[in-house]
């Protein structure tokens, strides 16, 4: 009997550690039993006694591949009545013809994965035989089933761990972008903001201003709706500023834009859609009314009017009142193809300089001119 065996007391129990999808038949220990296939059967029994865990052994013939015979199915015909005294003392080649079956072989570099599918795809009876794992022209060893089984179960639990490890990882991602998103919308409402807020009275900017009036004209033009525009001018600020300084102006530019927009706020249930208080000039102001009716219009700019001088604000040196005061301009008009935004802010002006002319602080509407 001619029986090569390599290390028997180091046969893993195990398969080695950080398996992966990746790892092949290559990665885990074989047994290299080979016996010629002239042996008997009795020496074989030795060698299964010997070696508990010995899962089979290569027959050859003359030193090349001849089969495997698991220690399965050579117990199965051992066992048997007769068993012994028929195969006991006949080449192992005897028992073999008999009890021969399909054999699964590999090479290996096949992947551990796929040699698992292989060995369970077999017919029950076949389940549990030993894979033949080719390691070179007429070089094999035998691989244990259960080994492979057991590899496969590291694999999954290794690829289980990876696939939750990359969920959280994505989670943490996608937390990171949801907070990088949220970040870059408020930068982007903050930098919309700035370019369409002014810096010093933080109502709209002129920008804003014709923005929001292109948009709204279209809008009410193709629905034949009524829209109104309100021009208020601080009366005699150069004078305010001569006397006060500067810095004093800017605060009462901050004071007035802050009165406007809530008196315009206050009037909000009168206009059924969004209206604009902007910055039109130096100490100019718009208020762009949807949808308002000129009288309705008019009613708002006297709000602001009144507000702003309730406010009080020292200007001792106006000819027209102690304290700071405001001349309104209103136009309204349903934009048509014959007018143009440009003639609602002409009419506007047209009924600003009107309210200066007839001795400021008071409100007038320009509305007859503009819609002839």
């Amino acid at each position: 009997m001619s029986v090569e065996f390599i290390a028997p007391s180091n046969f893993p129990e195990k398969p080695p550690e950080n398996l992966t999808l990746e790892s092949t038949l290559k990665d885990l220990a074989v047994f290299n039993f080979q016996i010629e296939a002239s042996s008997l059967a009795k020496d074989v029994a030795r060698l299964f006694q010997s070696h508990p865990l010995l899962p089979g052994v290569i027959l050859t013939v003359n030193g090349e591949f001849l089969g495997m015979i698991s220690r399965r199915r050579f117990m199965e015909r051992m066992s048997r009545p007769y068993g012994v005294d028929i195969f006991a003392c006949r080449p192992i080649l005897a028992l073999y013809q008999i009890a021969q079956t399909d054999t699964l072989i590999l090479p290996e570099v096949a992947l551990i994965v796929m040699a698992a599918q292989r060995a369970v795809q077999r017919p029950p009876e076949l389940l549990y035989e030993p894979i033949v794992v080719q390691l070179a022209p007429q070089v094999y060893r035998l691989l244990d089933v259960h080994q492979v089984l057991v590899a496969l179960a590291q694999i999954h639990q290794q690829a289980t761990w990876y696939i939750s490890e990359l969920y959280y990882n994505l989670s943490v991602i996608q937390s990171e972008l949801e907070a990088a998103n949220s970040q870059l919308k408020t930068a982007n409402s903050e930098l919309y903001r700035l370019a369409n807020s002014d810096g010093l009275t933080l109502v709209a900017n002129r920008r804003c201003f014709n923005e929001y009036l292109d948009k709204t004209w279209q809008k009410l033009g193709e629905e034949t709706a009524e829209i109104s525009l309100i021009l208020c001018d601080i009366d005699f600020f150069k004078k305010y500023n001569d006397s006060y300084g500067h810095q004093a102006g800017d605060a009462c530019l901050q004071q007035v834009a802050q009165t406007i927009v809530e008196a315009v706020n206050d009037s909000a249930g009168e206009v059924s859609e969004e209206m604009l208080v902007a910055r039109y000039g130096g100490e100019e102001f718009a208020v762009i009314l949807p949808r308002t009716s000129p009288k309705i219009a008019v009613s708002i700019a006297e709000h602001i009017r009144v507000s702003v001088k309730k406010m009080a604000i020292e200007n001792i040196n106006s000819p027209v009142s102690p304290c700071v005061t405001l001349s309104l301009g209103v136009a309204s008009t349903v934009p048509r193809p014959t007018t143009s935004k440009k003639d609602l802010i002409a009419a506007a002006d047209r009924s600003l300089y009107q309210a200066k002319d007839a001795g400021r602080d008071r409100v007038i509407l320009d509305a007859i001119k503009l819609n002839k």
